[in-house]
């Protein structure tokens, strides 16, 4: 059997989050100095608040290493504080510091700015229709992943 890769769901998938991504990634590496995996811990934090690293590996779906090295950049450049975790005294709560909220803040614009570039091409239904039949592919994928 002959799979035509163009036509493959999960090869969409990926392919168009690369593209967007990238997109959007260049707009903030350019202007901001920050990486995918960094612009995704801020992202997280921005919107969510203090997180363990092990919470923001959930929440962006990246691998421990990839967390840890973006933290541990964010920490070098003075974009998030790191307090113990009292809780778990092996890991930190991390959060935006005041020099990365305002970063923050100024990124997002720019995301939101190009995000609706991109969209542009669909209504505003299918928008709205994309966005539930994503959220029901990754609950699937994450049920599956339970089994």
């Amino acid at each position: 059997m002959t799979v035509r890769l163009d036509e493959f769901l999960p090869y969409q998938l990926s392919t168009s989050s690369n593209a967007v991504s990238d997109l959007i990634a260049s707009e903030y590496k350019s202007r901001f100095g920050l990486k995918i995996p960094e612009w995704r811990v801020m992202a997280v934090l921005g919107t969510r608040g203090a997180s363990t690293q092990r919470h923001l590996v959930e929440a962006t779906l990246m691998d421990k290493v990839t967390v840890n090295r973006a933290v541990k950049n964010l920490v070098d450049r003075a974009l998030l504080d790191r307090s113990p975790n009292s809780a778990d005294g092996r890991s930190h709560h991390l959060l935006l510091s005041g020099t990365g909220r305002d970063l923050y803040e100024q990124i997002m614009p720019a995301a939101q700015a190009m995000e609706k570039k991109i969209m542009a091409v669909l209504s505003q239904a299918e928008k709205s229709q994309m966005s539930a039949m994503l959220a029901k592919i990754k609950k699937s994928a994450d049920d599956i992943a339970a089994e």
